[in-house]
């Protein structure tokens, strides 16, 4: 079971986002300040964080800072939450070493998604620390699994825990044609769901070319 730790200081905020994951059958550990925010990472070394940003006192750049200058939570997947007046304080988590971020209210979905596919992003982390480094600068390896270019495009976004909104924002088009283009990824590639089709594109994005022989 995986275990998932909640920083918000809004309490019905709070639990809603206990009760969406606990019904997926996630473990939830909850804080209502950042300061109980780091001491429950410290002490229940969480699979996934999803942290506030606006909070009193200890704020979730103050939380994030804590725990990524922390070795044995450094690299704990960490999700901010924002309300829509907030996006220059996400640019700063995102470069702080956020991993993704997500806009309230929170779409249940958007939330699952997001979970999901940041867990399985640290599952191949860890199980090939050395080789697990996905390359995110261009969809051109994703169109080798038979994609065309603008789908690559749509799951390379994906494969980095995006919403529908998020990628049509990028890539300028609606969230009704993002999902057309999803369910053709979906197809493509054989897979029911975002979350394994975002798997299968951090495995392309991992592959390490095959090192060519000196010439004799």
């Amino acid at each position: 079971m995986k275990h998932i730790l909640i920083v918000e200081d809004h309490a019905p905020m709070r639990r809603s986002l206990e009760t969406t994951l606990e019904m997926e059958g996630f473990a939830v550990h909850s804080a209502e300040d950042g300061r109980r925010g780091i001491d429950l990472a410290l002490s229940e070394f969480p699979d996934l964080i999803v942290c506030d940003v606006q909070m009193p006192q200890i704020d979730g750049h103050a939380v994030l800072r804590a725990l990524r200058a922390d070795p044995r939570t450094q690299f704990i997947p960490f999700v901010f939450l924002t309300a829509w007046g907030e996006r220059q304080d996400i640019r700063a988590g995102m470069s702080a070493g956020a991993d993704d971020y997500l806009v309230k209210p929170v779409d249940r979905q958007e939330l699952l998604d997001a979970v999901r596919i940041r867990l399985a992003r640290e599952e191949l982390r860890r199980r090939n620390t050395v080789g697990f480094r996905p390359d995110f600068a261009s969809p051109k390896p994703l169109e080798e699994l038979g994609l065309s270019a603008r789908e690559a495009e749509v799951l390379l976004w994906m494969a980095q825990g995006k919403s529908d909104a998020d990628i049509g924002s990028v890539l300028g088009i609606s969230g009704g044609t993002v999902k057309k283009h999803a369910a053709h990824i979906f197809q493509k590639l054989g897979v029911e769901n975002r979350h394994a089709a975002a798997v299968r594109a951090l495995e392309e994005l991992c592959r390490v070319p095959p090192a060519r022989s000196n010439p004799s």
